[in-house]
């Protein structure tokens, strides 16, 4: 085989197609014609890569080609390859039609069960919803926010993110409660190499506690409090805490609409500290409030995975996280504008 057209790889060009094959998502066919492309990189002839991997010389010498011409999009599937559709646009269109409504004794459809009912075989079915990205077995879910206030909310809440105001503090303040303490029933087997860690699926409920936090947009460090109870007892004495960790600086409150942060003696005890002003999100809509996304963070990497005994282990595992959270903390980067908000949040 001629040898006038090397394949020769720079060190970013190798370590692409490296990737490519570690990858476990590289389709079967583009990782041959990788190896194919690092064997003959490495110096091998066409005849006997295609002795190693059990091809025709000439299927070599096509991805070397490819390679050459085109580097990486050569080695994808050009336009019109492939096995042509069975079925025409019409009869597809049935297929989808057919999938929409919603079967007679079940909540929805499977390829299985469609497949009968228009005459197709399962596999077909499963190209055609595959092709037009149906997908019967997923649902999420969704709510609207009814609040009248929607509008001047969004636009209130979103401009203390994007803008806030000069020499204050702007806080997201929340509860996560019924943290529960669980304790498996036995230890932990801990992850090993080609092993993931275990975990028993029953487990003993030791109590549970509830963390106040409230979390600084400007920098992202965290103040938090685990409290026994969730009252508004315990948020004025969070509140009371949060005030004396920013002295003398004016503070804008970022909350949901919860029972206890709207308390008369909340109420009564925020129009004597005017320089504390509350913000708070639209009904439905405390996703604004970036601490839920922190307290996201922290169920997956600090409690969903723990075992704890008694509450106090919990408890101190809390306080740990939020130690070394603020340690690295980096501010969340707020990147909707109010009216991006309003177009998704409006039916």
């Amino acid at each position: 085989m001629a040898r006038d057209r090397l394949v020769q790889l720079t060190e970013k060009d190798r370590d692409i197609l490296v990737a490519l094959l570690d990858a476990g998502t590289t389709e079967q066919r583009i990782a041959r014609r990788v190896q194919i492309v690092l064997e003959v990189a490495d110096g091998a002839t066409d005849r006997a890569t295609a002795a190693k991997y059990g091809c025709q010389v000439k299927t070599v010498a096509l991805w070397r080609r490819r390679w050459l011409e085109e580097g990486l999009e050569g080695l994808k599937d050009t336009p019109g390859r492939g096995r042509k559709r069975t079925y025409d646009t019409e009869r597809e269109a049935a297929i989808l039609a057919a999938t929409l409504q919603r079967p007679e004794a079940e909540t929805h459809w499977s390829t299985r069960r469609i497949a009968p009912v228009v005459g197709a075989s399962k596999s077909t079915v499963q190209r055609i919803w595959a092709r037009n990205h149906v997908q019967p077995h997923r649902q999420k879910t969704f709510k609207y926010s009814n609040d009248p206030d929607l509008v001047p909310k969004v636009i209130d809440i979103v401009g203390l993110y994007l803008h806030p105001p000069e020499n204050a503090v702007v806080l997201c303040v929340d509860e996560k409660t019924q943290i529960q303490a669980l304790n498996r029933t036995q230890p932990l087997l801990p992850m090993k190499l080609g092993k993931t860690e275990a975990r028993t699926h029953d487990y003993v409920r030791n109590g549970t506690s509830t963390l106040f936090a409230a979390l600084d947009v400007a920098t992202g460090r965290v103040f938090g409090q685990c409290m026994q109870l969730h009252r508004h007892d315990e948020f004025l004495t969070f509140l009371r805490a949060v005030a004396r960790e920013w002295p003398r600086s004016e503070l804008h409150l970022v909350m949901d609409n919860y029972a206890t942060h709207k308390h008369p003696a909340v109420k009564a005890w925020l129009a004597r500290h005017p320089r504390i002003r509350c913000h708070f999100t639209p009904t439905s809509g405390s996703w604004l409030n970036q601490v839920e996304t922190w307290f996201g963070i922290l169920t997956k990497q600090a409690i969903v995975r723990g075992s704890f005994d008694p509450v106090a282990v919990l408890v101190r595992a809390i306080k740990l996280f939020i130690e070394a959270w603020n340690e690295r903390s980096v501010p969340f980067r707020w990147v909707k504008q109010p009216d991006e908000i309003l177009a998704k949040a409006v039916r």
